[in-house]
């Protein structure tokens, strides 16, 4: 007794955030989850709380740290959490927001990309109190006897209840049969750990419940689940997905991080606020009511938004560096980390931009030049043929698109 905060005090941080889609199962988790607390403060025992993330890329994003504040939150108040890397279910490919089959992958392809998610963890997750496990540990070892009893717990149409299957099977669309295991696998993860408390998106709550079930047929208690809101991707539309292309990186550099927020649709200001910042409630409400009278402007909330989200994952120095450097982009100028070139002699600026690496080939560079998207010294260059002349002194900055820069300095022989 002692070893953790009062239960309301718990319940108060644990629950900030949560949301079900219904509000039956938000009571019923919310029950559960206190008289499970209260139970651990009498007893002193913490309670056990992982989260899966599937390797389907080397990255983590901005939308994983949704759950793995969340996990950091119960550490810091005394209970043992366990950041699980879904290397075998990320072989199936989690069906849960797809409306099409995700291409799978080997074992192998996922264990090399789980390297880099067991060091970023750490961006978040404190380093001393975070098991790291793998789910092929205990799922490779099933046997077809073993997947039968699983399934015989579930029904065909209570897969198909889903929305992304029902859309699908009303479109005449494959459902493959191996998407079906997804939710027995990872409700196998649950039975594996014998968990507590299980954590996810919303789109994850038929998976989590399925590891109920199953804790129940093995005659476990049944995990809680706690579920959050889904984060937008940078397009503004679709959930943040490393197969949709709309990503924040945490480990990208700080200037990419800061640019990315910045470009963000403003529809999405107040989804970043609630789910990624480390802002109460009460600063969030008091910035969107400055935004809503107009004494706020949308990019200068957004400057403070892309600080805080850098600050997160990289410092303050980093941060601050990103700010100043957004700035100097916004008036034209090169950032902090724009890289050097040194010219000998006058060149095309097909060439300098193609061998700056600020386009991937010359007609590439052909194209952007003609559509006014290269400038140097903030004047667009408007002809493909422009010579781009050493300079005696300083620096040229040669800008293509919105957020590629190169500095050019006269070479040796120049």
């Amino acid at each position: 007794m002692g070893q953790f905060p009062p239960v309301d005090e718990q319940m108060r941080i644990l629950m900030r955030g949560v949301d079900f889609g219904d509000a039956q199962t938000y009571a019923n988790m919310e029950k559960e989850l206190r008289e499970r607390l209260q139970e651990s403060f009498n007893t002193g025992k913490p309670l056990r709380i992982y989260c899966g993330y599937d390797p389907s890329s080397p990255d983590l994003h901005l939308g994983h740290t949704i759950s793995m504040r969340k996990l950091r939150q119960f550490q810091d108040l005394g209970h043992d959490v366990t950041f699980l890397i879904g290397t075998f279910t990320g072989i199936i490919g989690d069906p849960s927001d797809k409306d099409s089959a995700r291409k799978q992958q080997s074992l192998d392809d996922a264990l090399e990309k789980a390297q880099s998610y067991a060091t970023q963890a750490f961006r978040v997750l404190d380093r001393t109190k975070t098991r790291i496990r793998y789910n092929h540990e205990w799922l490779q070892g099933l046997t077809f006897a073993d997947v039968i009893r699983l399934a015989s717990n579930f029904t065909v149409q209570q897969f198909l209840t889903r929305e992304n299957f029902s859309k699908r099977f009303e479109r005449g669309d494959a459902i493959w049969l191996h998407e079906f295991f997804y939710a027995l696998m990872q409700g196998y993860d649950a039975v594996a750990q014998e968990t507590d408390i299980q954590i996810g998106g919303t789109d994850q709550l038929f998976n989590l419940m399925a590891g109920r079930k199953l804790m129940e047929a093995h005659g476990l208690r049944p995990q809680i689940v706690l579920t959050f809101p889904i984060l937008e991707g940078t397009d503004g539309v679709m959930r943040m997905s490393k197969s949709a292309g709309n990503t924040i990186g945490i480990d990208e550099a700080p200037g990419v991080i800061f640019t990315k927020v910045l470009n963000l649709p403003d529809s999405t200001m107040r989804n970043y606020a609630q789910l990624v910042t480390r802002w109460d409630q009460a600063t969030i409400d008091a910035l969107f009511a400055e935004l809503a009278n107009g004494t706020l402007d949308p990019r200068e909330l957004k400057h403070k938004l892309a600080w805080e989200i850098v600050s997160i994952f990289q410092g303050e120095d980093a941060a601050n560096q990103a700010a100043q450097d957004a700035r100097r982009m916004h008036e034209g100028q090169a950032p902090s980390d724009a890289p050097l070139l040194a010219l000998a002699v006058p060149t095309g600026i097909l060439d300098v931009l193609a061998e700056a690496g600020l386009v991937a080939s010359k007609s590439d560079a052909r194209r952007l030049v003609q559509q006014g998207g290269v400038r140097a010294d903030g004047v667009t260059i408007t002809a493909i043929e422009h010579i781009v002349t050493p300079p005696t002194a300083g620096e040229i900055v040669i800008q293509a698109g919105k957020r590629k820069f190169v500095r050019i300095t006269a070479g040796a022989d120049a």
